[in-house]
């Protein structure tokens, strides 16, 4: 009793720990429902009785340990029982029923529905977590629990760790419970797919076991996030974490990485049942899957996220005009459009820049270092007047090497249009459109120096 009682209290005094360090983060209310074996081998011997009266004794010492505490902590039970109304034969798979729904304050009726079963039937395991899905009402901010105790294997059709899955797929729960009474060697494998299986062999063990069970459901942990710097310290920081629940994918956790008062990440308080996916947004995100939080130890979660600035500098007038295009070196993946007149920060590597320029600007190669400021600079344009007279088509090219490249079409009912260009040398082309033949179209090459302002006639 006293080791069973040990756990029981340093899960509260965990607890209580969780709290006070983090008043800020609301803490989910806790939900766990019993699904007891009510089923007629519960009159097997076992040790000092029968099991069912070993079973309703120890967790009756269990539900008396809660007591004190359920008042202050965030927590609800429950009890559905299986097996325990119709008697076989014949075998009736639909023998399952919630006994006792999600209250506070309702330890007493627990133990006192838990004396009063007598084991009758058959084994629905399978449809008894069916049926405890809708146990669990719609909650906002709720971890919902099931604790099965049986002696048996599966008795009807279903298939309980089909079942599981789907739940926790579904996020309706956790990984569940299974505490094993007594259970022959050849069947302990059935229930490793269910959830986390416990083998109560004898009374002591079994009264062990639902110590460290109730305090793994009951516990919060601690934990931080490390981002990694590129000397390996977890210096990193001010960037948006997202934390998934990998079994259903839903969001657990939304943060903005921060570091306290001592420079050191800063403690979240995290669910161990939980297997975590995180996603860290810096530029490209860092993606850690898999995280196992364990219960009672503080969890470090790394992750390498060396990050360097890019300054992209532009005249005052133009800056938040002007856009740049930020890709991953040789991908057509875009990671970002940062807007001249800023700075942002990327995980140091390589880049390809596409600057929103007439005619664009390709920087390929470009090099973002951790923990140091790459700059990136354009000069002024040049205002570049076109006067055509008529409308009619034509096109702006800039000179590349020994090769005229396309910039942009001019408007083909407009006269007159005014553009901002790029120092360089370019070739305005056009044709009027009541001309009909090749031979009007016309040409005129013009230079573009920073800050200038050009005239450009068509006649």
């Amino acid at each position: 009793m006293k080791k069973h009682l040990l756990y029981i209290v340093f899960f509260a005094c965990n607890l209580l720990f969780a709290q006070n360090k983090h008043d800020e983060q609301e803490l989910p209310l806790t939900r766990i429902l019993f699904v007891f074996d009510g089923s007629q081998s519960m009159y097997g011997r076992w040790e000092t009785g029968a099991k069912i009266d070993v079973a309703q004794r120890l967790m009756g010492q269990m539900l008396d340990s809660l007591q004190e505490i359920q008042v202050e902590g965030n927590f609800q039970l429950a009890l559905r029982v299986y097996g325990h109304q119709r008697p076989v034969p014949p075998q009736d798979c639909s023998d399952t029923r919630l006994e006792v729904p999600f209250g506070k304050g309702n330890i007493y009726k627990i133990k006192r529905v838990l004396k009063s079963i007598t084991p009758r039937g058959t084994t629905p395991i399978a449809g008894s977590l069916m049926k405890a899905a809708s146990d669990f009402t719609p909650c906002e901010n709720c971890r919902n629990i099931i604790i099965l105790i049986t002696d048996g294997v599966e008795a009807c059709d279903g298939d309980p760790c089909i079942v599981s899955k789907r739940l926790q797929k579904k996020g309706i729960i956790l990984k569940p419970f299974v505490i094993g009474i007594g259970l022959d060697e050849d069947f302990k494998t059935s229930f490793e797919c269910v959830g986390t299986y416990f083998d109560a062999a004898d009374e002591n063990t079994f009264k062990n076991v639902l110590g460290v069970v109730i305090s793994q459901a009951l516990d919060n942990t601690t934990a931080q996030i490390n981002l990694l710097d590129i000397h390996g310290k977890p210096t990193e920081t001010d960037v948006p974490v997202l934390l998934y629940d990998h079994t259903s994918g839903k969001i657990k956790e939304n943060i903005i990485h921060t570091l306290n008062y001592k420079g050191l990440p800063d403690t979240l308080v995290l669910d161990p049942l939980i297997v975590y996916d995180m996603v860290a947004h810096t530029i490209p995100p860092v993606r850690v899957d898999s995280i196992v939080i364990h219960s009672g130890t503080h969890t470090h979660i790394g992750a390498s996220a060396p990050q360097g600035n890019l300054i992209l500098k532009a005249s005052t007038r133009l800056a938040k005009n002007i856009a740049c295009i930020i890709k991953p070196q040789d991908q057509e993946t875009i990671l970002h459009v940062q807007h001249f007149g800023t700075s942002q920060r990327y995980l140091s590597g390589t880049y390809d820049l596409e600057i929103l320029t007439l005619p664009r600007i390709i920087q390929k190669g470009i090099n973002i270092n951790a923990s140091t400021s790459t700059t990136i600079s354009i000069p002024p344009p040049g205002l570049v007047t076109i006067q055509t007279g008529v409308s009619g088509y034509g096109a702006v090219f800039v000179q590349r090497e020994s090769e005229f490249e396309w910039v942009i079409d001019l408007s083909e009912s407009s006269e007159r249009q005014v553009f901002q260009f790029q120092p360089g040398l370019y070739k305005v082309l056009f044709r009027s459109k009541f001309a009909q033949e090749t031979v009007y179209s016309k040409h005129k090459e013009f230079r573009v120096s920073p800050g200038s302002s050009t005239i450009v006639k068509i006649n």
